[in-house]
């Protein structure tokens, strides 16, 4: 742990909506559409549970173990080698999600803004910045995303207000037209997949100065996240109805739709720029728990001293991971909400449930 480095309650709760909420703006609409069709802004309302269910109890293991992530504090209620298993795991798992998230990055990139230019490029100048950011620490972090995501929503409400007058309220007709399931799906597979992300608190509490704020400012950050998707995925349905759930970037197609000819055209260069933004909070913070994860398992002093050789394999990995765009898509539709679930959701649960016991059993032998 580098115990000098903290972050503010604002920060971390800025950094929490930020990484949940960066890139969600453009793939979620459609993701949750596939499922719920017009019925996708109801999704929204039970997906919000998986996000409460991660903020209990990620709190609740940081009050048990303060000062430790959960890389570490696994190895106290696992044992030092189950706990070491679970944290080489993290470590995979992470390492997967930074090269996805990086290629999805350079896919946009390519397909909106430079498609003669190699994907490599796109990818290279994203993890050069978010690694510079890493190196600096946490705290850097979290003053780039206390300065950028005001920044970011400062852009995103004017593109929301032309968004009205494009809008048909007849597209979200008829409301539960196939019943509560598809609503249910949607907000269970793609949508709770994205809201469990709160768990990166295992590795972010240990560094708030404020420990006792930290349940109240991740509630308030899960609330801020349910309000900014629910109005996305609300205001895309609007204008383009059934098309939502065809689309890969639903949200970029509302922003290409409105505009005021001759005077305001061309948003999507706007998108292309809160994408930027989010992508760049969303790895930066990503790099950071995966430097961090594998110094406390391989016991190294200091994570910085990984951090450069880190994300040249994190560029590697990008080139390796998926070879095109409808592998991407098929991996956020029906892998990612799965191995999300697991992976954020039950496995802390577990632990938690396996530390209660322990401390039970403690308890009755005294």
């Amino acid at each position: 742990m580098q115990s000098t480095e903290k972050i503010s309650s604002n920060q971390l709760g800025i950094l929490l909506f930020s990484f949940v909420a960066s890139t969600v703006v453009l793939t979620l609409p459609g993701l949750m559409a596939m499922y719920a069709k017009q019925d996708a802004w109801l999704s929204v309302f039970p997906a919000m549970s998986t996000g409460l269910l991660s903020i209990w109890v990620m709190t609740l293991l940081a009050k048990r173990y303060p000062g430790l992530t959960i890389i570490e504090y696994s190895q106290k209620i696992l044992g030092k080698w189950l706990g070491r298993c679970l944290g080489l795991y993290y470590i995979y798992f992470w390492f997967m999600s930074l090269s996805i998230m990086t290629k999805q990055h350079t896919f946009f990139i390519k397909a909106l803004l430079l498609p003669r230019s190699p994907s490599i490029v796109g990818s290279l100048t994203l993890l050069i910045l978010c690694g510079l950011a890493v190196y600096m620490g946490i705290e850097v972090i979290g003053r780039c995303s206390e300065f950028l995501t005001p920044l970011k929503l400062c852009f995103l409400v004017p593109l929301l207000v032309l968004t009205i007058g494009a809008a048909d309220p007849a597209l979200l007709k008829p409301i539960l037209g196939d019943g509560i399931l598809p609503v249910l799906q949607g907000a269970i597979l793609p949508g709770g997949a994205f809201m469990n992300q709160l768990f990166i608190l295992g590795w972010l509490l240990p560094y708030l100065n404020q420990p006792k704020k930290a349940l109240k400012v991740s509630l308030f950050a899960l609330l801020a996240i349910f309000i900014f998707i629910f109005i996305i995925v609300f205001s895309t349905l609007l204008v383009l109805g059934s098309l939502t759930g065809q689309l890969n970037y639903s949200y970029l197609s509302v922003m290409q739709y409105i505009g005021i000819e001759g005077s305001f055209e061309r948003l999507e260069a706007i998108t292309v720029m809160i994408w930027v933004i989010g992508s760049f909070s969303k790895v930066s913070v990503t790099l950071f728990i995966l430097a961090l994860s594998i110094s406390q398992i391989f016991g190294i002093r200091n994570y910085r001293d990984i951090v450069a050789p880190l994300t040249l394999l994190t560029l590697v990995g990008s080139v390796w991971v998926l070879k095109n765009s409808a592998e991407l898509q098929t991996y956020l539709t029906f892998i990612y909400p799965s191995i999300g679930f697991i992976t954020q959701s039950l496995i802390p649960l577990l632990l938690l449930m396996i530390d209660t016991i322990k401390r039970k059993v403690t308890r009755s032998l005294h």
